[in-house]
């Protein structure tokens, strides 16, 4: 079961664009723009495995959500991170005394903000995120693959386009999807770079579970010969 990330951002733009990149992780995501939705999907929901919160929202503040959220036995352990262009000390004290977890200031990186998201999902004993074709697995959170067991060394850029291909598993990805959602949507270069990870991927692997769609680019599957 994926893990449950409920974001409550009233910049539309941001709340999309940190959605979208937990979405790529596996994630589910639950968003909201103020803080009154919010709480009402807090108190719908006893499954949500760790909080995003905005501190100036209307309605309600983020730090009244947390509050909240620290007063609930569901949610008294829950990890929730601060998102907030209040950069300043006090007001990070303020969080931190709340019993937030962590505190991201704006403007922030959203890959290094996912990573803090599976680090303190880590840290909580939540379950790992594990992804497997064949005899082929990754440690999504613990960035490690395998096969059959034995340990595979992956350059991070390798490692990230093998768990987009494995979260999308029978889906044929364009080399520019895959640009965008392994290097990122400010990438400008050749997107031949993608058959160039993937001819070294390959290499690695006995299995061969990266499968070539003609005209199209890639997709992860079992038993075919790398050509489709």
């Amino acid at each position: 079961m994926s893990h449950i990330i409920l974001v409550v951002e009233d910049d539309q733009h941001i709340n999309e664009v940190v959605s979208e990149y937990l979405k790529e992780t596996g994630m589910s995501v639950l968003s909201a723009e103020n803080g009154k939705v919010a709480q009402q999907i807090i108190e719908g929901n006893d499954r949500i495995s760790l909080f995003i919160l905005d501190i100036m929202l209307p309605e309600i503040s983020g730090l009244e959500l947390l509050q909240i959220l620290r007063g609930d036995e569901r949610y008294r352990e829950t990890p929730v991170l601060m998102l907030t262009a209040l950069s300043d000390e006090y007001t990070q004290l303020i969080s931190f005394e709340g019993l937030a977890d962590d505190y991201v200031s704006k403007p922030f990186s959203p890959k290094v903000l996912v990573k803090r998201v599976q680090s303190l999902l880590r840290r909580k004993g939540h379950t790992p995120n594990i992804l497997q074709i064949g005899s082929v697995r990754i440690d999504v959170d613990g960035y490690e693959a395998y096969e059959d067991d034995e340990s595979i060394n992956l350059t991070l850029r390798e490692f990230e386009l093998l768990r987009v291909l494995m979260q999308h598993q029978k889906k044929a990805l364009s080399r520019q999807q895959l640009l965008n959602l392994v290097w990122g949507y400010d990438f400008f270069g050749d997107e031949r770079v993608v058959d160039v990870h993937i001819k070294n991927l390959r290499k690695k692997f006995n299995s061969n579970i990266i499968t070539t769609v003609k005209g199209i680019g890639y997709k992860s599957d079992m038993g075919g010969d790398g050509m489709c």
